[in-house]
């Protein structure tokens, strides 16, 4: 009836007889009639095949490959949790994990940090010398190249960052550590479900407080996305690392640890205790009967996937350049606008005063040009907005340079960075020069006393961690709660521990 090569090839047509089209309409009829004579079951004949063939290759795969089964690789697993998940050792472990990162931060982003500065500090004295004095050139370097310089240098702590924090995930270890913590969450009113939030906010609080829908407590959700902005994300860490490399000093403790890779991990739990603090008086104060349990299943320990940690790196970072990038370079030319200019008769006096001082002092031309520079920005709009609100900022230690660059980083914290880079550049002859952080060392106060002190510094750390200054995380707010009481509440305990703190550390290091 049919000619065929194999009982294989046959096996093929009884299976699939209906569906084959070469063989025509009577031969179908008497290949179903005999397949019924025969007793024939396609499911069960197909079952035993496909268990045949995996046999086979089971047999080839032992004699070629050698494969961990995963009862051993669970096996494996169990006896690491042993140690990393033990009350005391784990914590031990946590905490050095912790240390390592923030450490290594600072450590492996040095090199790629000086490049970047010398880059951009080698394209502005480039421009400076190409360029003609004018409006023009001020605008570009120490208006748009300064304040996107600022921010651009802190690109490779923020890819090293997620790429740590990738490497925690890929290996399972992320897990564990929400699981370690549930009982610290439970003392706060939460659970171990509001880890991820908190652990993600370490990225960003606003996709970090959309995951807390997954916490179906109304309460503890509520809870969780008040606090998760306590958690300092990627965009404090500029200004943690400026302050810090500010103030700091560059020493080893005991010949091994960084202080500056100590202070940066301090911050960082310092945020995550406080988030604690608020969730317990807010666990008091938001009344539920309801009551939830944390279960969740560990993974098995892996390696990462270090394909994917390097394409989490790269996109990350460009993530940050073109979103962060957008906002600072229209604020950077929005200030320098505000800085460059002011109202007429305040700049006219200026200018009439310093014509004055070079015709009669021409030998103090050097420093008569760096002092004119001051006075025209203090007379600018950014200067009359700054000097505003000196007196509240003054009792911590700030003059009213920072108040512009706290008023400007309401939009985002990261901003900061790029308006100190652009306030200290407006005027500046040598702006392409000098790095941001020199400019900085150097800034001093009437009275001739540096203006970034160990105290103001640290004060400024403080402010930074507790302050809510980010426009998206309100507004996730609002939308996640479908209130804007939240929000601002929010924002005004936030704002209200900021300053009470920053006070607090200001008079007692000065």
């Amino acid at each position: 009836m049919l000619q065929l090569d194999s009982k294989y090839a046959a096996l093929h047509v009884a299976c699939n007889y209906t569906e084959l089209q070469y063989i025509k309409a009577a031969q179908r009829i008497l290949i179903g009639a005999l397949l019924g004579e025969a007793g024939f079951h396609k499911t069960r004949v197909q079952a035993a095949e496909i268990m045949q063939r995996y046999k086979k290759i089971d047999t080839v795969m032992q004699n070629c490959v050698v494969v961990d089964s995963p009862m051993k690789k669970m096996v494996v697993s169990d006896r690491i949790d042993k140690v990393l998940l033990h009350p005391v050792y784990g914590n031990i472990v946590l905490l050095s994990v912790l240390f390592v990162l923030f450490q290594s931060i600072f450590w492996l982003a040095h090199y790629p940090m000086d490049w970047v500065m010398q880059a951009f500090a080698y394209t502005g004295d480039l421009l400076n010398k190409l360029l003609p004095t004018g409006l023009l050139k001020d605008l570009l370097v120490n208006g748009l190249l300064a304040g996107v310089s600022g921010i651009a240098v802190f690109v490779p702590q923020i890819m090293i960052l997620f790429g740590l924090i990738t490497i925690l995930e890929d290996s399972g270890y992320m897990a564990r550590i929400s699981f370690l913590t549930d009982r610290i969450m439970r003392s706060a009113g939460l659970n171990g479900r509001s880890v991820m939030p908190l652990i993600s906010g370490m990225a960003c609080a606003v996709p970090a407080i959309m995951a807390a829908r997954t916490i179906q407590n109304r309460k503890e959700r509520l809870i969780t996305i008040m606090v998760t902005p306590l958690m300092s994300c990627s965009a404090r860490l500029p200004v943690y690392t400026m302050l810090i490399a500010l103030v700091i000093p560059d020493r080893r403790i005991l010949g091994v640890f960084n202080m500056q890779g100590l202070v940066l991990m301090g911050l960082y739990l310092l945020g995550f205790f406080m988030a604690l603090v608020v969730a317990k008086v807010m666990n008091y104060v938001i009344k539920s009967k309801e009551r939830t349990f944390f279960l969740m299943e560990l993974p098995v320990y892996r390696e990462p996937r270090w394909r994917n940690v390097g394409v989490t790196m790269i996109q990350k970072g460009k993530i940050f350049i073109k979103d962060v990038g957008k906002v600072i370079i229209v604020l950077s030319l929005i200030l320098w606008a505000l800085a460059a200019f002011g109202p007429p008769g305040r700049m006219k006096a200026v200018e009439d005063k310093y014509t004055i001082l070079l015709r009669r002092h021409p030998e103090q031309s050097v420093a008569l040009e760096r002092q004119h520079a001051t006075d025209k920005l203090e007379h600018s709009f950014a200067g009359i907005m700054g000097h505003a609100i000196e007196p509240m900022i003054r009792p911590l230690g700030y003059d009213w340079k920072i108040g512009i660059a706290l008023i400007t980083s309401f939009a985002a914290r990261e901003v900061f960075v790029g308006t100190m880079a652009t306030l200290y550049s407006v005027g500046d002859a040598e702006a392409g020069k000098q790095t941001l952080q020199d400019k900085m060392k150097a800034a001093k106060r009437d009275d001739g006393t540096p203006v970034y002190t160990l105290a103001a510094g640290v004060s400024l750390l403080i402010f930074y961690v507790f302050a809510m200054q980010c426009m998206s995380t309100l507004a996730i707010v609002k939308r996640e709660t479908r209130s804007w009481k939240y929000p601002a509440i929010q924002f005004i305990y936030m704002a209200a521990i900021a300053y009470l703190s920053a006070l607090l550390v200001y008079q007692v290091f000065k």
